[in-house]
């Protein structure tokens, strides 16, 4: 039986703004969550907001101040440690005090809890304030996570002069996490940047002290297992260690999608599950030495290493098996918690578009200016704005925040692809050019398809807040997974932490596929969606490439047939169907044609 005091689930960083107070909410049930550093303004705005609310003395960091960005990370970060920290000790309090508050903490944890073992040794022998006491030195406390995409760490320049790389986004956003108050964990997700992940080397947080303790842990978002094992010996050969390997569905997941090459998410699993120890002593060795090398203490024990997943999970079945099969330390559970408003920032126009949704209104879109696929819902509110605009013959958004900027196509200086200035001055060079008029609306359709998501992503967290969110607008961009087709209210937090084990179910739908499954049909239909896109016959290396893309999806489902061949009873009434459905997806998979060969 596992048995565990923290949660064995966690809450993903979702969008810019869902979650970015999200710690203060329910780190003092032991659940830890992610906040997004990408945007300082907006973290600005939140601490004066949060600073008036809790009578607390405020000082603007301006934009005038030297390294404000990083500045301003660091306060927003200090202030929510300190909130959590004052909710947490409020809540020993309490559940010092009160037998009715002992209860509903109870009632939220899973029954193999060694909290919830404890209460019951304790209770049987009539010893309940030895179990107070015992409860609050073991009490967990969740982490206040923070995220960082690599891929957003655009210089930055000052009176016209580019500034040093440690002004970069994504540098400076590290630098604010490094000189804040917080005892917890980086996640650093989009891929590798070497640069970014060198300069973690100048922060002494990142590194063991005396005891063996490291106070800022670094997690990475990795595809597969080869992309784990580069970017941890990059890490471990500058004695920096890699805490959690946090693994995401390619497809299957909110916002930003990074397709594999046909790898199935529980085909990946199954190799971290079966390489794990030797990862874990493969990578030690080399941080060992590095350490030595420094001069640095080493720790006596092994640093621990966490594995965890997350992308289109829904049901505490589909959790009990990820953790109990794969060994997982931790699973994310993220598009379902976009529907507990006490936990979350949601205006309610959104929230009732997502409470509407159902799976064929989640869509992989090109509305990105990264330029990735980005998983997000029909007729929100900011592509809403953007169409009526479009209508108007107003093309783009104004670019106030100015995170997306990579483009020089038609500018010195990098510009944002959904910003009002790169748009006009493509439509510009479109009506120069001698095009059809069904050419020139696919090329328009194409080109405004990108949206202000840096602003969209973040809007939410002011308008559930009643700040003004100014010249920016009230137009909210969101971005679930599939899985929210299958819930259609809004939930307390209680309700949501039984669902995940399995005290209450919360799916609305009958028709509900396993979440491998899912991401298996994402896949089938991103690889036909690829090929239909192809104008030219393929050549050698496309073809190549497309090949070995569908053969991993075939490997994929003869895994899962053996999986859930054994593994049906796992899943109630549905092991039937999900061998069903794999081979109704086998059989679409066989059928796509490839375009011709040159």
């Amino acid at each position: 039986m596992r048995k565990t005091n923290a949660p064995d689930f966690h809450i993903p960083v979702m969008g810019i703004g869902f979650t970015i107070d999200t710690p203060t909410k329910v780190a003092q049930y032991g659940i830890s969550s992610v906040i997004s550093l990408v945007d300082d303004k907006l973290m600005e705005k939140l601490r004066a907001f949060y600073s008036k609310n809790l009578e607390i003395p405020y000082k603007e960091i301006s934009e005038k101040v030297e390294d404000f960005r990083a500045k301003r990370i660091t306060a927003y970060l200090d202030l929510m440690n300190d909130i959590v920290s004052t909710k947490y000790n409020e809540m020993k309090k309490s559940l010092l005090e009160k037998s009715d508050e002992i209860e509903k903490y109870l009632d939220m944890l899973p029954d193999y809890s060694e909290i919830k073992q404890k209460f019951y040794e304790f209770s049987n022998s009539g010893k309940i304030n030895d179990f107070k006491t015992w409860l609050i030195e073991h009490l967990p406390k969740g982490n206040i996570d923070v995220n960082i995409m690599t891929k957003l760490d655009k210089e930055n320049y000052k009176r016209g002069e580019k500034l040093p790389s440690e002004y970069n986004d994504a540098h400076a956003a590290l630098r604010g996490f490094a000189n804040s108050k917080l005892h917890s964990t980086i996640i650093l997700s989009a891929g590798m940047n070497p640069r970014l992940y060198s300069y973690i080397e100048k922060f002494s947080d990142f590194y063991p002290d005396e005891s063996g303790v490291i106070h800022k842990k670094i997690a990475i978002k990795v595809s597969d297992y080869r992309s784990a094992l580069i970017q941890g010996k990059f890490f471990a050969k500058k004695g920096l260690w890699v805490s959690e390997y946090r693994i995401e569905s390619g497809l299957n997941c909110g916002g930003h999608a990074f397709a594999t090459n046909g790898y199935l998410m529980g085909v990946i699993l199954e190799e971290f599950k079966n390489n794990r120890q030797n990862l874990q002593n493969e990578l030690h060795e080399i941080y060992i030495k590095a350490l030595s090398d420094k001069g640095l203490s080493i720790p006596k024990e092994p640093v621990e290493t966490r594995i965890t997943a997350q992308g289109g999970v829904g049901t505490s079945e589909e959790h009990k098996f990820l953790i109990d099969y794969y060994g997982l330390d931790s699973v994310g559970w993220g598009t379902p918690f976009l529907l507990v408003p006490e936990i979350v920032n949601m205006d309610k126009k959104t929230e009732k578009i997502l409470k509407d949704a159902k799976e064929k209104d989640v869509y992989l879109s090109n509305m990105s200016p990264l330029g990735v696929p980005f998983n997000t819902i029909k007729n929100n509110t900011k592509d809403i704005q953007k169409f009526q605009m479009i209508e108007q013959g107003v093309y783009g958004s104004p670019c106030s925040n100015r995170y997306l900027t990579f483009n020089t196509e038609h500018t010195d200086k990098p510009i944002c692809t959904a910003s009002r200035a790169y748009q006009k001055k493509c439509i510009e060079s479109l009506n120069k050019q001698e095009l059809s008029q069904e050419e020139f609306d696919k090329a328009v359709a194409k080109l405004t398809e990108k949206s202000c998501i840096c602003v969209g992503l973040g809007t939410s967290a002011l308008l559930s807040k009643d700040i003004n969110p100014g010249k920016e607008g009230d137009g909210v961009s969101v971005c679930p997974s599939p899985t929210i087709g299958h819930f259609s209210e809004t939930y307390s937090l209680n309700s949501m932490v039984k669902h995940i084990y399995g005290k209450l179910n919360l799916i609305s739908t009958q028709d509900r596929p396993n979440m491998f499954v899912k991401e298996l049909s994402m896949y089938v239909d991103y690889l036909k969606n690829s090929l239909d896109d192809i104008q030219n016959p393929l050549n050698e290396r496309q073809m190549k490439k497309w090949v070995e893309f569908r053969n991993n999806l075939n490997q994929g489902i003869e895994y899962y047939k053996g999986l859930f061949s054994s593994a049906k009873n796992k899943f109630a009434d549905k092991g039937n169907k999900i061998l069903k459905d794999l081979e109704k997806w086998e059989n679409d998979l066989r059928n796509i044609k490839f375009p011709e060969f040159k």
